[in-house]
């Protein structure tokens, strides 16, 4: 269920699974078109979708968006006695309220960034004075990865909060967190997760800014490569030991197990990684490139999570090489993006092993055009970063997208490690 460029990459795999017989994508998208049966229902069509579950007698659905997730989709189609990738509404919560997950980090003494919520606008400039600057200003609810600012100045913090509280991020910004500045590099970090037991499953670092050298407003992610060097096996470990596990164990012990892949969001800091917060699905476009190194049966793992028996299952296999994507974003990406500009070359950027994922395209007759802001995902494998990101800018200048633009230098933390 989905249509960018995470469902495009779940899609693509999960037809290369021996144990998955037909794949129906709801909406999909052109890309999704040449490995499923697409079918026009919107994500936040949940009756829709319960509908054509029944009609066509569907084993298992794997839920690519949070919305849905939040919506309660997982719960309706658990049910029915369908087996679904994704969590409840009550444990999808840990997206769909930061605070929320705040304070089962506080329950569970997950360690994280010191935090207070508040409920209006007079109590959060109140609290702000409990903070040292910079200081993060952060929209409870889901605000499709906009809902978060790092002021700089104390009145950048309380013009932030007074947005939120007025509307800026719609009813995501009725509660606001205001949380301490972490300092340190940022890596994400996956897990599956069965409701009681889990498996590591990769990482990833994102390039949130939208311009090159991290500068610009956040967006979505402008692009990732996987893994992260930086989150080396001694830290993977210390995540798992000292936050994914007790996460699932909490939320298992308070009812709301939670089903699907856990995002966890880290910053590495001098006192070891803390989390700042978790994702109810596969990130986007970190999902791409873990897809693109994904060897194994994915239909056949995330139903053992969707039905208890990830303690049976193999380890994900995942191949040696680094992955990396570049986002192709329409021109005045994140605040208006220019829609219907056509796009030319797809299949010349497909070569030598690159992938080119369709996130925010329509058709247009003959034509693929853009219709979102993130409009492709060019991907690509390498033995380093620095040879992964060679491949993908090749395929990128491949690409006839007058209208569209990327940022140079996904990639670049680690590229200039490798060239020590």
């Amino acid at each position: 269920m989905g249509s960018g460029g995470r469902e495009h990459a779940l899609s693509w795999q999960l037809a290369q699974s021996p144990s998955c017989a037909k794949l129906y994508a709801a909406p999909g998208n052109p890309g999704i078109e040449l490995h499923a049966e697409c079918v026009s229902i919107s994500v936040d069509d949940i009756d829709g979708l319960i509908a054509f579950v029944k009609a066509n007698a569907i084993d298992f659905v794997v839920v690519g968006p949070e919305a849905p997730l939040v919506a309660g989709l997982g719960d309706r189609l658990r049910d029915m006695g369908v087996a679904a990738f994704g969590p409840g509404a009550a444990a999808a919560r840990l997206e769909g309220s930061k605070g929320f997950t705040k304070d089962l980090c506080a329950r569970a003494s997950i360690p994280t960034a010191a935090y207070v919520r508040c409920m209006d606008a007079g109590e959060a400039r109140a609290a702000l004075t409990d903070f040292s600057i910079p200081v993060v200003i952060k929209a409870d609810g889901l605000a499709a990865g906009k809902g978060v600012i790092i002021a700089e100045t104390r009145e950048e913090a309380e013009t932030a909060i007074d947005e939120m509280f007025d509307g800026a991020f719609g009813s995501a910004g009725a509660e606001v967190v205001i949380e301490e500045y972490m300092t340190g590099e940022e890596a994400s970090f996956f897990a599956l997760s069965d409701g009681t037991n889990v498996l590591a499953f990769g990482s990833a670092q994102d390039h949130k800014r939208v311009g090159d050298g991290d500068v610009g407003p956040n967006t979505g992610g402008m692009g990732a490569y996987s893994p992260a060097p930086v989150l080396t096996p001694e830290l993977e470990a210390q995540v798992m030991d000292r936050i994914i596990r007790p996460t699932v164990a909490t939320l298992a012990a308070e009812g709301t197990p939670y089903i699907g892949v856990l995002f966890a969001g880290l910053m590495l800091t001098a006192e070891g990684p803390k989390l700042i917060e978790y994702n109810a699905r596969f990130g986007d476009p970190e999902c791409q490139v873990l897809m693109m190194r994904h060897a194994g049966d994915l239909a056949a793992l995330l139903y053992a999570a969707a039905t208890g028996a990830l303690d049976d299952a193999a380890p994900p296999a995942f191949a040696s090489d680094y992955a990396l994507t570049v986002v192709m974003a329409a021109n005045g990406y994140p605040a208006t993006p220019e829609k219907g500009g056509a796009i030319h070359g797809i299949a010349d950027a497909e070569t030598g092993g690159v992938r080119v994922f369709h996130a925010g395209t329509a058709r247009s007759g003959d034509a693929i055009v853009a219709a979102g802001g993130r409009v492709l995902n060019v991907t690509a494998t390498g033995r380093t970063v620095t040879e992964a990101q060679a491949r993908a800018y090749a395929a990128v200048d491949r690409l006839d997208f007058a209208s569209g633009f990327c940022r140079r230098d996904i990639g670049w933390r680690e590229v200039a490690r490798e060239a020590r």
